[in-house]
C-alpha cells in the first residue's frame, strides 16, 4: 500500500506541474504499472477532492480563478463539432454535456474540450464507434458548462453561438 500512495502523490506533483495534459498510458509506463491502474489512481485522488479533470488529451488539474456558466444549447448531430468550435475558438473549454431524460433524470458526460485538435479526436471517435449524442436523446437540446479565463471570453462565446443559432430561446 505505501507504494501506491507514493505512486498518487507522485502523480499529483506531475499533475500539478505539467504544462500540458498527461495520458494515463504516458504515467502507466512511468510507474510501470497498466493504464486501468493509473485510472483507478486518478478516481482515487477524484474522490478524495482532487480538481484532476479528464480531457481527451489526458488529465490535468482544473485552474482556479476561471469563469463557470451553463449553455442551453440546440443543434442536429452534424453541428456539434461547429458548436464547440465556436466555444473553444472565443476561449472557452467545453467541460461538460448534460440532457434532461424523461425517465432518467439528469445524464451528465464529462468532455473537457479545449482545442480543435480535441473536437476532431471527439468527431473522429463518434464515427469510428458509430456512438450518438446524448443530446439526440431530446432533440438536439443539450446544456453545456463552459469554462473561460475572463467576462469578455464568455461574452463572445455567447454572441458566436448565438449568432450561429444555437443558443436554445
Amino acid at each position: 500500500m505505501p507504494d501506491n500512495n507514493k505512486r498518487r502523490l507522485e502523480i499529483q506533483n506531475i499533475l500539478l506541474t505539467a504544462q500540458t495534459p498527461v495520458t494515463a498510458s504516458a504515467l502507466a509506463q512511468k510507474f510501470k504499472v497498466s493504464r486501468q491502474t493509473i485510472v483507478g489512481d486518478i478516481a482515487l485522488l477524484r474522490a478524495a477532492g482532487e480538481a484532476i479533470v479528464p480531457s481527451p488529451r489526458g488529465y490535468k488539474y482544473f485552474q482556479d480563478g476561471q469563469q463557470v456558466i451553463k449553455l442551453v444549447c440546440r443543434h442536429f448531430p452534424d453541428q456539434a463539432a461547429d458548436e464547440m468550435m465556436r466555444i473553444v475558438n472565443n476561449g472557452g473549454i467545453v467541460k461538460d454535456v448534460e440532457v434532461e431524460h424523461p425517465l432518467y433524470g439528469i445524464i451528465r458526460g464529462e468532455l473537457n474540450i479545449s482545442t480543435a485538435s480535441d473536437i476532431r479526436s471527439f468527431v473522429k471517435k463518434m464515427k469510428q464507434d458509430d456512438s450518438h449524442l446524448l443530446s439526440e436523446l431530446t432533440n438536439g437540446i443539450h446544456t453545456h458548462t463552459v469554462m473561460t479565463t475572463n467576462q469578455e471570453q464568455m461574452t463572445k462565446i455567447r454572441q458566436d453561438l448565438a449568432a450561429g443559432g444555437y443558443l436554445y430561446q
